[in-house]
This record gives structure tokens, C-alpha cells and sequence, in this order.
């Protein structure tokens, strides 16, 4: 009945983002918008499609509504495939009972059935937050010429962020002989991004004595690449060199999209030949008014803008009210604001309203102690009163 691939991915799609507080109340970290007109699972599953890899099955779990709807039956990625083509994977009761994922590898585990109808050779593991283009059939390649029981891809990192991240040692062959999970004192800056592809006979063999260890915490970075590493499995570091953001933090949500306006960061949106599709409605064009401006600022269809705005990422549908000024900011779908509001150095979410008058964050250079500052976030659907305040680094979930 299902046609054999040569290579499944797995994307893990379930995270709570709890660092992105107000953003990921009611939503999936990987629905959160982006870039405009992008949400952040758009990155990974497009990588899929341009890099040949039509079977792709998406864990979901936390608040998964609107990342369900989004993805749809995968049309907007062209993976809506007969045999193959995207799958939402919730946690389900099985004969031995309901069970919520316990950890990444867990999440792989409760869904070898699924990796099973299709026989694959190989298995991507992905996440659902980063922003990258990546051509997964390079990685590939270079994982059959190792003939790697995994591969993993790296990317070097400044030193004060590795103990960010789990960190790899690799020799001069790129052969992987440690790895240590978010050192505090990190002894490299070579850092895993989280993105595997395994050999399945051994992906599999792994998981499952994993799911038997009743101590283990059921992660690939605590203990299937420990495992792999203590039995000698022939573990290879893939190097990428392009851009990659983990947009797990506030600040880094808002680094990204302020990248987009850059004329110095690599991350190309109009490269016809790697497209980063997306599911998102169809909208008039967008309306400036007589007496707007705009500089440095990306602006999505649908918009209506007659205030100023100025180094700032204008998602679809977004109002701007003449008398407004939004300067340093990410404004999400549908988001309002009023005559003679300010929003500065923030991130506004779905279909929240800044009513007159109200002022939304501060530039930094306007603070005293430098320290204090930080991106203003005001969640979804949200009402800022008029004359309301919210201050740097101040995050609001309810109106005000």
C-alpha cells in the first residue's frame, strides 16, 4: 500500500516555547509568525520539498490548533502526495494506554509505525524552530560517503553562546568523538543544530533500548547521542556555513526578523530556486497613504499604513493609523495601530489593537541604564488602552 523512500523526515513540532512567554500562550512555537508572511515551520518544511524529501511526518503536542490548521493536507508545500506527503502526529492512546511525549527521542519512538509503512533507508530528525535553508540532500550525501551511523549538523558559534547549546568535538575528518550537552564552561564552539540523519536500522535499535532504560529521559542529546558515542557508532559532524537562528527567546525572535532588513545577512527570501513556501491567505495589496512613510521596512499584502514606520517587519493585514509611528518592531497578522501610538523596539502579536496615544517600548539609547532595556511584547489578541503603556522588556498577555 505505501511505496518504500529511500529517506522519511521527522519533524518535532511539539515544544512549548515557554521563553517566548505571551507568543506561545495559546499557539505552537513553530506557528508563531514571521518575516511577514511566514510562519517559523515554513523553514523546515520547504527545506524538505526543494531538498527531494516528499514524506514528512510532524510531531505535534502543545496547543497544536492553529499549527494544524496552517498545515492543512500540505498543499501550500506540495507535499497534499498520495503516497508519502505531510502528517500531523499527535500522541494517541495506544493498546498500552495514553502517554504524552516524555522528550524528542520518545516523540521518534511512539511513531516507528509511522517510519515503518514507508521502509526508509534513512531518517531526518528536524525541529520546528529555526530559521535556516538547508539542502538536506547534501547532508545526505555526505552521511552514505561516511557511511555514518549518524550525522549531525553543526555550526560554529561564538564562545560566550556555546553553553547554549549541546557542543560537538570532531577530528580532522569530521568524525564526532564527544559531545557535551550545554557546558557551562564550553571547551568548543562547534554546536549541533539539532538537525540528525540517521541510518534507521540504527535509529531505531536505539530508541527502542532507550524507551527500556526507565531512567533515561528519553532525549536524543541526553542520551541517544551519549549511547552512540559510548558503543562507537561511526558519528559524523556535518559544517554549515549558512544562516541559522534558534528563535527560542524573545530577543532572538526579534533578531531574526530585524535580519531580514540588513543588507549584510545572508538570509535570501527571493531565491526562486530555494523557495520558503508558506500557507498563508490570499490579500489585496497593500495600501500607503498619501502621507505615510516607510524606510527599511518590509511590508506584507493587505495592509492599510498612513503613519510613519521605519526598520520594522509589517505582517499581512496590519493597520497603521495616520499620526502612528512604529520604529524597530515586528507587527504580527492583523495587528492595529492607532492615531498617535507609538510602538518602538517590540513585538506586537495576531490581532492585537494599540489604541491612540498608548506607547509600546523604548530605544535603548533612551535609557539610563542600559540594562533595564529590552524587546516590549504585547501577545495575541490583545488590547492596549489608549494612553496605556508598556514598558522595555515588559511582556502582557491581557488587555490593558
Amino acid at each position: 500500500m505505501y511505496n518504500k523512500k529511500e529517506c522519511v523526515a521527522m519533524l518535532l513540532a511539539g515544544g512549548q516555547g515557554s521563553r517566548l512567554y505571551a507568543l506561545t500562550q495559546n499557539v505552537a512555537k513553530p506557528a508563531v509568525p514571521y518575516g511577514g508572511k511566514y510562519r517559523i515551520i515554513d523553514f523546515p518544511l520547504s527545506n524538505c520539498v526543494n531538498s527531494g524529501i516528499d514524506t514528512v511526518g510532524v510531531l505535534t503536542q502543545y496547543q497544536p490548533l492553529v499549527l494544524n490548521d496552517y498545515i492543512g493536507n500540505g498543499q501550500a508545500w506540495n507535499l497534499d502526495r498520495f503516497n508519502g506527503g505531510v502528517h500531523i502526529l499527535p500522541p494517541y492512546q495506544s493498546s498500552s494506554g495514553a502517554q504524552w511525549y516524555e522528550g524528542t527521542a520518545n516523540a521518534i519512538y511512539q511513531n516507528l509505525s509511522f517510519i515503518d509503512r514507508y521502509d526508509p533507508e534513512y531518517v531526518v530528525i528536524l525541529s520546528g524552530d529555526h530559521i535556516y535553508k538547508m539542502d538536506y540532500s547534501d547532508m545526505l550525501s555526505f552521511h552514505k560517503e561516511k557511511n555514518a551511523a549518524c550525522t549531525i549538523a553543526v555550526i560554529d558559534v561564538e564562545l560566550q553562546e556555546a553553553s547554549r547549546f549541546g557542543i560537538m568535538f570532531a577530528d580532522e575528518n569530521d568524525a564526532v568523538y564527544d559531545f557535551v550537552e550545554k557546558p557551562k564552561e564550553p571547551k568548543s564552539t562547534l554546536a549541533s543544530m539539532g538537525i540528525y540523519i540517521f541510518s534507521y536500522p540504527v535509529l531505531k535499535k536505539y530508541l527502542i533500548e532507550n524507551e527500556m532504560d526507565t531512567e533515561a529521559t528519553k532525549d536524543f542529546g541526553k542520551n541517544i547521542i551519549p549511547a552512540l558515542l559510548d558503543n562507537k557508532e561511526r558519528i559524523f559532524a556535518y559544517r554549515f556555513d549558512g544562516y541559522w537562528k534558534d528563535v527560542g527567546t524573545i530577543d532572538s525572535l526579534w533578531e531574526a526578523n530585524m535580519d531580514l532588513l540588513s543588507p549584510t545577512v545572508s538570509l535570501d527570501l527571493y531565491d526562486p530556486s530555494w523557495k520558503i513556501y508558506s500557507n498563508n491567505d490570499s490579500r489585496a495589496p497593500h495600501i500607503i497613504g498619501k502621507n505615510a512613510k516607510i524606510q527599511n521596512s518590509m511590508v506584507t499584502t493587505g495592509c492599510v499604513i498612513d503613519g510613519e514606520v521605519e526598520f520594522s517587519m509589517i505582517s499581512g493585514g496590519v493597520t497603521i493609523e495616520e499620526g502612528a509611528v512604529v520604529t524597530s518592531s515586528i507587527l504580527m497578522p492583523g495587528a492595529t495601530v492607532k492615531k498617535g501610538a507609538v510602538v518602538e523596539y517590540a513585538i506586537v502579536g495576531e490581532n492585537s489593537v494599540i489604541c491612540e496615544g498608548a506607547h509600546i517600548g523604548a530605544s535603548p539609547e533612551t535609557m539610563e541604564n542600559r540594562d533595564d532595556w529590552g524587546v516590549a511584547v504585547v501577545g495575541h489578541e490583545v488590547t492596549v488602552s489608549e494612553g496605556a503603556a508598556v514598558a522595555p522588556k515588559q511582556i502582557i498577555s491581557k488587555d490593558i
